[in-house]
Parts: structure tokens; C-alpha cells; sequence
């Protein structure tokens, strides 16, 4: 149990720290909607001014210009600065995002995405960007006011680098952290990252690795035009054909992917690692439960954790040129495109992995003697990121964990990619920690996302105490 004054504030003024929430969460800033851009900016300019109350130097950082929905528009700026430069303290890094995913009632909601819900009945607070990510910023600057308002020093530096274009790829944002890793983030001792959740819903977890993404298009072209199945039909090489001949031979329905070279890449699993996953306080319910059916391939536990994080995963997306309407069409496309992605663990590079998986669908493209013709991309590719948990910014957190929560964290590997946590890493040169304030049933990115208010004040100590603990876990390193 804490009983230290900050987060006695804390508890007694949840219902300002919801109200905080409240209106972060009601401004629309979705970023891949050309239409709300003006919510972005609005956006970053009320964090802004939130900082700026709390005495922290902020400067709105232009990333450019991109192309959206056939408009140029300004990216929205990056928010750079500091709170304190005693050079006796550590120094930490907070990074965030302030954009969210798209939403609409119509999605299936139960609330309006951008109305903020307060469930109190179940203790939810509902609301597009409540977990993902500004539940979590919110937390930090709740636990910054909770010190200032009980004079309590906060025992660090802090730097902050906050987004508005996470959900759309960070556009612009490596190269803004390569430039400041000389500049604003020059001293910077180590990077806490709150924009993931955990495993399941008891038991708190910090995260020390992330998979790497290579994202994939193969295209398949041909006739000049659509073509009547009746009249072509058994006369051309058909594209879709081709296309799920190919896409049938990049992974198995027991999730071995079979292009040649990236099994063979994975570390082995020693007996160490494995008590490691077996050890993390979740079950494969859970899982079932996030899932919404009982279709894991695994009924071992420590298998479905190392599938999602510790092994390469290849997953097919979708088609396009294909009809997909409703009713029957009795069409032979003119051209198709599949899209796949493999997700990355270490030893896995983005470019080896584009010349494997190049070389293993030309080749078998080849066999099948089609007159079609392929063209394979790589899209987009990010590396896998793994950090040490002996360092002193994941001591620091697990005690504060441990302090608010009465229970030892998970300590987890994510599934997913966040590439700008690898350019924090290799930018800076310093430890990079993920520390979740959200459960795993938060339904990020999903309809009727929400963060438990146990969780959103929960949290928001366990932040302002790994702050306080960073000075005696660092002395002890």
C-alpha cells in the first residue's frame, strides 16, 4: 500500500484526473483522416498548454508536410522538451502519443467514441485514445501536478517527446529523435515508454522487447482487363489463381512459416527461457477471452506466449482487385494484389529477410510456368528490439510496481511493433523500458475501448513512484 502524500493527492482528487481524461479523450485526433487533422493539431496544442502549467519548457516542433486523401497537409508537431536540469539528477525520457485510431458509432460502440463514458457501475472509463495512448500521458502529468501540489521534489530531469502521428507511422519522428539525441535528449539517461498494456487483467508487466515488422505486396498482373469467366475461363493464366497458389505456400495453419531461412535464424530455446514464459501470470483463458473463441493453436500456455512473442509470425491480410461485393460475379480479375506481413525477433533483419522471402516467390512463381507476370515489395520494415530488464530503469519500475501493487511484474516481449522505440535505443544509446498502465483487455484499436479507473490512478502512482525510486536504483547499479 502507498500512503506517500503524492498519491494521497492523488486519491482525492480522481475526479479532476478524470476530468483531465475526459477532454483529451473528446478531442478527435485521428491521425490517418485528412478531415480531422485540425483535431490533431488542437490536440497537441491543449498537451502543450497542460505541460506548460506545470512549468515545463515545450517547443512545437514542425515534421513536415505529407500527402493524405490526395491534400498536402502540415504534419502535426512533435512536442519536445523539459522539466528540470539539475546535473545531479538522472534524466528520463517520456515518450507518448497524442493521435488516435479512427472510430465511429456505426463500428459497433456502444457509447460515441468521442464521448467520454464513465461506466461507474463497472469502473470503466470508455473512449476512443482512453488506453491508447492518452490515458497514459494524462498519468504523467497527473503524477508531475500530485508532486508540485505536496511539494514533493521530483528526483529526476525529465525530457518528453510527444507525437500526433503514431497511429500513421511517425512520420517525420526518427529523424526529429536523431536530431535531438545532440540536442534536447543529449543527456538523457533512460527512455520510459507507457503506449502498451498488459498481458491480461490481474497482474502488471514491463516490457523489454518488441517484434520487428517486414510488410509485404505481391501483385499478380495479366490480362489487359477484366475478363468473363464463361469466355476465359480454362483459356488465360488467371492472376487470383496464381496469387492463392503462391500465397499457399508461405505459411501452415499450425503457424510454420515456410519461406526458406527465417526459422532457421531464431536463437534455440534454452530449458532458462522457457520457465521464463512459463513463469508469467497468465493463462490460456485470457488469451480465449481477448480472443472471443477458443482458436489458439497451442493448449500450452508457454507455446501461445513464445508464438506471440519470442517466434516469427507471417500473417495474410487481405486481397485487393478482387471482387468481394454482395452476390455473385463471374469475373477473372485483370490484376490482383496480396498483401502479407512477418513479424521480427532478433537475428532477424527487415533487409535479409525482403531478399528471402524474394527469392522463395520467385522461384516458386517460376514453377508454375504462368504466363502472368509478379512483382513482390517490401512496404515498410521495421527491426525487432529487445533491452536488458537488469538495468536500473526496470529495477526502478518493478519496485514501484511492487510498492502500488503489492505484486511482482511480468516481465513480458510484445508481439507487436513500435518502431520508434528501436531509434530511442539506438539514437540515444540508452536503455529503452515499455511500462503499461492498461490491461489486455483494453480493446485498443477496437470498438469500446476503455481504461479501468482502478488502472488510470493505479497507474498513475506507479508512474510517479518509479520517478522517486530512479535515484536509489540507478546508486545500486
Amino acid at each position: 500500500m502507498l500512503d506517500a502524500p503524492f498519491a494521497k493527492w492523488i486519491d482525492e482528487h480522481q475526479d479532476e484526473l478524470i476530468a483531465r481524461l475526459k477532454e483529451a479523450v473528446e478531442i478527435p485526433s485521428v491521425s490517418g483522416d485528412a478531415s480531422y487533422r485540425p483535431h490533431v493539431v488542437r490536440m497537441g496544442e491543449w498537451l502543450k498548454a497542460e505541460l506548460e502549467k506545470l512549468g515545463a519548457e515545450i517547443r512545437s516542433v514542425p515534421l513536415g508536410k505529407q500527402v493524405l486523401d490526395g491534400q498536402e497537409l502540415d504534419l502535426p508537431p512533435a512536442l519536445v522538451g523539459s522539466l528540470g536540469n539539475d546535473p545531479k539528477k538522472k534524466t528520463v525520457l517520456v515518450y507518448g502519443h497524442y493521435d488516435v485510431q479512427p472510430a465511429a458509432l456505426s463500428d459497433g460502440w456502444k457509447h460515441e467514441p468521442f464521448q467520454f463514458t464513465h461506466d461507474k457501475e463497472t469502473g470503466r472509463l470508455y473512449g476512443r485514445g482512453s488506453t491508447d495512448d492518452k490515458g497514459p500521458i494524462m498519468g504523467w502529468i497527473n503524477a508531475i501536478q500530485a508532486f508540485q501540489e505536496t511539494k514533493t521534489e521530483i528526483p529526476v530531469n525529465l525530457r518528453f517527446c510527444f507525437e500526433g502521428m503514431e497511429e500513421s507511422g511517425s512520420e517525420g519522428l526518427e529523424e526529429l529523435v536523431i536530431k535531438e539525441a545532440k540536442g534536447e535528449f543529449a543527456d538523457v539517461d533512460a527512455v520510459c515508454i507507457s503506449d502498451n498494456y498488459w498481458l491480461g487483467t490481474t497482474t502488471p508487466c514491463l516490457t523489454y522487447g518488441l517484434r520487428g515488422l517486414s510488410y509485404f505486396s505481391v501483385s499478380i498482373s495479366g490480362p489487359a482487363a477484366d475478363l468473363h469467366s464463361g469466355v476465359f475461363g480454362n483459356v488465360v493464366h488467371e492472376p487470383m489463381t496464381d496469387l492463392f497458389d503462391l500465397f499457399s505456400k508461405l505459411v501452415t495453419p499450425q503457424g510454420k512459416i515456410l519461406v526458406p531461412g527465417i526459422n532457421e535464424k531464431v536463437a534455440p530455446l534454452t530449458d532458462e527461457e522457457r520457465k521464463l514464459y512459463e513463469d508469467i501470470d497468465v493463462t490460456l483463458g485470457d488469451f480465449e477471452q481477448a480472443i472471443g473463441a477458443k482458436v489458439t493453436i497451442s493448449e500450452d500456455k508457454a507455446e501461445v506466449l513464445m508464438g506471440r512473442m519470442r517466434y516469427p509470425s507471417l500473417s495474410i491480410h487481405g486481397v485487393e482487385g478482387a471482387f468481394s461485393g454482395q452476390g455473385g460475379k463471374t469475373v477473372i480479375p485483370a490484376a490482383v494484389k496480396g498483401k502479407f506481413s512477418i513479424r521480427l525477433v532478433p537475428d532477424l533483419d527487415p533487409d535479409e529477410v525482403n531478399e528471402l522471402v524474394q527469392k522463395y516467390l520467385k522461384d516458386e512463381f517460376a514453377k508454375l510456368g504462368s504466363k502472368n507476370t509478379l512483382k513482390v515489395e517490401m512496404l515498410s520494415g521495421g527491426k525487432p528490439w529487445v533491452a536488458s530488464i537488469d538495468h536500473w530503469n526496470f529495477r526502478a519500475a518493478k519496485d514501484a510496481i511492487e510498492t502500488v501493487y503489492g505484486k511482482t511484474p511480468s516481465y513480458t516481449r510484445e508481439g507487436g511493433s513500435i518502431p520508434i522505440t528501436l531509434t530511442f535505443a539506438e539514437a540515444l544509446g540508452k536503455n529503452v523500458m515499455l511500462l503499461p498502465m492498461g490491461r489486455g483487455d483494453d480493446g485498443a484499436h477496437s470498438t469500446n475501448e476503455k481504461l479501468d479507473l482502478s488502472n488510470y490512478i493505479e497507474g498513475t502512482k506507479t508512474l510517479g513512484q518509479y520517478l522517486l525510486n530512479v535515484p536509489a536504483a540507478a546508486a545500486s547499479a
